[in-house]
């Protein structure tokens, strides 16, 4: 049994990381903090959780986080990295679903969040936190970056054909057309997110820039060791009037030897032992609510014309995208079961 501490309770994914961690049969939760809930029963405020936890919210105390094995930061970027030395000095582990540990480029991270990183020693040894790819890593890791819910998608929808032994693709045509549920955002008070802005209404956004796409890019060099070559992609996140759920569709050009191929055989290959990545049968389409409220992605393929390729992927943002894969990360940290605490089946309707 570890105990565990959760920086930011009140947040969407903090609550959602609660939610799935309170059913961790290797886990206790002893620390939950809240800048503006301190003393406040969970259950008062999140009565879904009544008779599964007597939890209070409590002021960030860095030496009561110190005697946690990890501590999750769902809090807002720049966070994580003001406490991540004195942690990792106590011997914590931590997992920050921020940005403060996924970007290894310093220029691109100040670019793109406007500020400092304060802690660039640690950022060198973290991991960057997408299970199913960098397993081995994360196994050993002190400091995880969650990566973010678009650039998950786009990774384990684009993998099988980066890690080929063959070009398969011509990286400077990707197009990604993402969309999100509104609890993408965040939990806080914003009038672009309030009802009457988002009911009836659907919409592009970042057109020009977003947050998202470096990190994108980062990664996808990573998983090819191509450099240089995904600077040209087009990502454009857009926002659905729903609460969650998240998909993802890319359009790529095939080369030859891609379009010679069996990709839908690539594909089940590639993630035939991985239990939270579904690759779905020739012809199906992905449904946000399919996965609504598990850590699953699901992934179908087509191709509507010769050396083209459509792949479409969908998850839950706040699990899958977030909170879910914060805790498959600690599973195998831990040693854990890589499914404990996540055997949750999707909500339809």
């Amino acid at each position: 049994m570890i105990s565990v501490g959760i920086v930011g309770g009140t947040g969407y994914t903090g609550v959602e990381l609660l939610r799935l961690l309170l059913r961790h049969p290797e886990v206790q939760v002893t620390v939950l903090t809240s800048r503006t809930e301190a003393g406040r029963r969970v259950d008062d405020m999140f009565p879904s959780l009544r008779g599964h936890t007597d939890l209070c919210y409590s002021d960030l105390n860095i030496e009561d986080l110190k005697q946690c094995d990890v501590v999750f930061f769902a809090t807002p970027h720049g966070v994580a990295m003001k406490h991540a030395a004195d942690l990792v000095a106590a011997n914590a582990k931590v997992i920050d679903l921020a940005a403060d540990f996924r970007l290894q480029d310093l220029a691109q991270f100040e670019k793109w969040y406007g500020m400092e990183h304060a802690c660039p020693e640690i950022l060198k040894d973290s991991v960057y936190g997408l299970s199913e790819l960098n397993r081995e890593q994360i196994k050993t890791a002190q400091v995880i970056g969650n990566p973010g819910c678009y650039p998950t998608t786009v990774q384990l929808g684009l993998a099988p054909l980066l890690k080929s032994a063959e070009t398969l693709i011509k990286p400077e045509s990707i197009i990604i057309d993402a969309k999100s549920g509104v609890s993408g955002a965040g939990r806080k008070a914003s009038l672009g997110m309030i009802y009457s802005e988002n009911a009836d209404n659907f919409k592009a956004y970042g057109v020009a820039g977003h947050r998202h796409h470096p990190e994108i890019v980062e990664a996808l060099e990573n998983i090819s060791g191509q450099k240089d070559v995904f600077n040209h992609i087009v990502f454009v996140p857009h926002l659905v009037p729903m609460i969650r759920g998240m998909l993802s569709t890319m359009y790529i050009d095939l080369t030859d030897a891609g379009d010679a191929l069996d990709v839908q055989a690539l594909y089940e290959q590639f993630y035939a032992q991985e239990q939270f990545v579904d690759v779905m049968p020739a012809g199906s389409s992905p449904e946000t609510r399919s996965v609504r409220g598990a850590n699953q992605l699901r992934i179908a393929l087509y191709k509507p014309q010769p050396k083209k390729l459509v792949v479409l992927v969908a998850q839950d943002n706040l699990v899958k995208g977030a909170a879910g894969q914060a805790v498959q990360n600690m599973n195998l940290m831990f040693g854990f079961a890589e499914q404990a605490g996540l055997e949750v089946i999707g909500l339809l309707p």
